[in-house]
């Protein structure tokens, strides 16, 4: 089956991706939308990285704008998919209900299979998988009580997944960030052919939150 893949650059998006691969299906397209801070629908956090991503990874990037309004995002989005020779869409929905039931109204709508291999599993058992399949993830922006600027820019392995069970039980954050908590990005992964390599970043904070702003990145041979 060919897939297109809705893709951010983030955890959620590159691992769900990554999973519809083991399953045997090609994904043919990365669809990743530039989006403004307004969005309804789409991650923003060094969006702007995302051709990276799929030069790392082999796959063609379909990129589209939205200005933030949740009408003009949706029409957008199905337009772009409607242009591409697939036969369905992979999200890296968690836990929001509102994402996960406008993505499958696109799809039904333009006959397309919605797969969101994340959709309502263990948020904790998912970011084990994520570690232990060797996803390098890094975090680049935090919006939470606990989580100040010394996170900007540490990876997410075991050490980290410990801290954030931690602030879970003592703060009542979203493991996963699916309360808009964190974002992440990810830099390398089983799946990809070669590797993003930051060389220039600046960790920017204004009160409560902050961000991992990426001003250099190459991709370079793993």
């Amino acid at each position: 089956m060919n897939l297109a893949a809705l893709f951010s650059g983030g955890k959620d998006s590159t691992y769900a991706l990554y999973l519809a691969q083991q399953k045997g299906w090609t994904v043919k397209y990365l669809v990743s939308a530039v989006a403004s801070e307004d969005s309804f629908l789409f991650h923003v956090p060094n969006i702007q990285l995302t051709p990276f991503h799929s030069e790392a990874m082999g796959i063609p990037l379909k990129k589209f704008e939205v200005s933030g309004e949740e009408e003009e995002e949706m029409a957008a989005l199905q337009d772009t998919l409607e242009d591409l020779d697939v036969e369905g869409l992979v999200t890296g929905a968690v836990a929001s209900d509102y994402q996960w039931s406008r993505f499958n109204k696109i799809g039904e709508e333009i006959g397309l299979k919605v797969f969101s291999p994340l959709w309502r599993k263990d948020q904790k058992r998912v970011l084990e998988d994520i570690i232990s399949a060797g996803f390098e993830v890094v975090i680049v922006g935090v919006s939470a009580e606990g989580l100040d600027k010394s996170w900007l820019g540490r990876p997410i392995d075991e050490d980290c997944l410990k801290d954030l069970e931690r602030l879970e039980q003592e703060k009542g954050i979203n493991i996963s960030g699916e309360g808009g908590e964190y974002e992440t990005l990810v830099l390398d992964g089983p799946n990809f052919r070669k590797r993003l390599d930051i060389e220039d970043s600046v960790k920017e904070w204004n009160e409560d939150r902050g961000f991992f702003k990426i001003r250099r990145v190459v991709v370079i041979e793993r």
